[in-house]
């Protein structure tokens, strides 16, 4: 069950701070910096704040290179409907906001995440809805029904772990098949397969050594075809 905060509009902007992503100057968001509590955050803390891993406070290499693909490629998504699957700060969600798109729908399991989509999206004027539902956790197992409408479908970094990636990368195909623009962001996570895979774009990504182990991330945007 996701959990909450009392005040998870409070605790994000007390343990976080507004700040510029890298790749998309574009944006301010509240995201986790050196100088906020949650960097520094333990388990047990994250525990008494009633919070899971707080994901949604980094803007993630694969989330920032599908914002700049499309803040670059606006009219792969204006007029369109476009759903962000796994969309931690919305970072993807409000680049396709901004370049256009007639709806947006950002999705993550866990809720907290959503609030700070929601507040990252406020900050810079973008608006879009929130689902928290689990798409891949079709009826029957089958990915092909947890396929909500959309004309393109946008995720990034997506493949930590194994179970992840391999039901991950079938939704996501399974949308291809259906004839949608499907994109992927991407930084050579260990789980991450090329295979089906058209690249699109290529960014060298500056990273913080704490989170990243390298201070650099060569990070690639990548069409998931409709067949291995």
């Amino acid at each position: 069950m996701a959990r909450l905060p009392v005040d998870p509009e409070g605790f994000i902007r007390s343990n976080t701070a507004l700040e510029t992503p890298v790749m998309v100057p574009e944006f301010k968001l509240w995201l986790a910096t050196e100088y906020v509590p949650i960097w520094q955050a333990t388990e047990a803390w994250l525990e008494e704040q009633n919070v899971d891993p707080p994901y949604w406070a980094f803007c993630w290499p694969g989330g920032q290179a599908i914002a700049r693909y499309l803040l670059d490629n606006p009219e792969l998504v204006r007029g369109k409907r476009v759903i962000d699957f796994a969309a931690g700060s919305g970072v993807s969600s409000m680049a396709a906001a901004r370049a256009g798109a007639v709806s947006v729908t950002a999705n993550d399991i866990d809720a907290l995440s959503l609030v700070a989509a929601r507040l990252n999206g406020q900050a810079n004027g973008l608006a879009f809805e929130v689902s928290a539902e689990d798409w891949l956790a079709g009826a029957d197992g089958n990915p092909a029904n947890g396929n909500p409408e959309a004309d393109v479908v946008i995720a990034g970094d997506v493949c930590y772990e194994r179970d992840m990636s391999v039901r991950a990368l079938a939704w996501l195909r399974s949308h291809a098949r259906q004839g949608r623009l499907v994109l992927l962001g991407d930084p050579g996570r260990n789980y991450f397969s090329a295979q089906g895979l058209e690249e699109r774009a290529r960014y060298d990504i500056p990273t913080s050594l704490q989170l990243e182990n390298r201070g650099m991330r060569e990070t690639v945007v990548w069409r998931v075809l409709p067949h291995p």
